[in-house]
């Protein structure tokens, strides 16, 4: 039998502000390197008023980094320096790879109803590739497979394997998987996951059960809230499972459905030198980077 990975923490997502003045909920950040090694960043940016997300994220740069942003209602217009300009819109996917240095920006429109939902992910490169040319990938709804699995199980496969389907993503050095499943009540979900990558599920709707506990408590460590599994019942939306190293995912559910994000990569295991969007190896690497930027050479390959 497969080894099932087993909880090593929990994570509540919590609220911040970014951009222009856009009102999220950060689920891991600066605070988690190296826990999450690939994975430097996840934002929550589910809103139904306008005025928390409209101001968005004007031009910045990025270098060093991946950002994926995963919209499931409204749009997000874009534009960057390599000349891509278009909406994200539900369902989409934008996987950018900032590499050598991008500049660009994301304004987040909403749907009709003012609804924006939706989470941007950051993955690390490691030194090899932090200077590689950007590059820039659209996915659109229509192009995400979606399997039936057993029990119920509904999936969107946006990067990596499940089963015999495979992601529209593909080619990304840190090898990463990123699926959207939902799970209906009185149900159980396996997936198969490899040895030494970090793995992380993030509920965003519903509640589950993972790796059969069902016993968390609240405790408090550097001012954020951790789970370490002994008094509530179930995992709930806004919480991120980290899990521990093995063979397969375990899920399960009782009275109520759960969707969440599964995602997982093989860590780098190198220095982080981080200062806002810009990740590298060392703080000589960042003085460099913001000098560049200052001194308008910052753009190394341009579309």
């Amino acid at each position: 039998m497969p080894s099932t990975r087993m909880i090593r923490k929990i994570l509540k997502a919590k609220p911040t502000m970014e951009g222009a003045g856009v009102h999220l909920r950060r689920v891991f950040g600066f605070s988690e390197v190296p826990l999450l090694d690939p994975f430097l960043l996840l934002d929550d940016f589910r809103s139904d008023n306008p005025e928390h997300y409209l101001k968005g994220f004007p031009w910045h740069p990025h270098r060093g980094i991946e950002t994926i942003t995963y919209v499931l209602k409204g749009d997000v217009e874009h534009g960057d320096s390599m000349g891509n300009k278009g909406v994200i819109g539900s369902g989409d996917v934008q996987w950018m790879t900032a590499g050598s240095g991008i500049i660009h920006q994301e304004m987040p429109k909403g749907d009709p109803e003012g609804r924006m939902e939706g989470f941007q992910l950051w993955a690390n490169l490691p030194r090899s590739h932090k200077m590689m040319a950007p590059r820039y990938r659209g996915v659109e709804s229509k192009d995400i497979p979606e399997v039936r699995g057993v029990n119920g199980a509904h999936i969107k496969v946006i990067c990596g394997r499940l089963g015999e389907v495979t992601g529209p993503v593909s080619g990304i050095v840190t090898e990463p998987e990123y699926l959207d499943i939902s799970l209906p009540a009185g149900a159980e979900f396996r997936h198969p996951t490899k040895r030494g990558h970090t793995v992380f599920a993030y509920v965003i709707s519903g509640q589950g059960y993972f790796c059969q506990e069902k016993n968390p408590f609240t405790y408090e460590v550097e001012g954020l809230n951790y789970f370490d599994m002994q008094r509530e019942p179930f995992v709930s939306n806004g919480m991120l499972v980290l899990l521990d190293d093995g063979e397969e995912v375990m899920v399960t559910t009782e009275v109520e459905p759960v969707r969440f994000l599964l995602v997982s990569g093989k860590p780098i295991g190198e220095p982080v030198a981080w200062y806002g969007p810009i990740v590298m190896n060392t703080e000589e690497e960042l003085k460099v980077a913001f000098e560049e930027y200052r001194q308008g050479t910052f753009i190394k390959r341009a579309g």
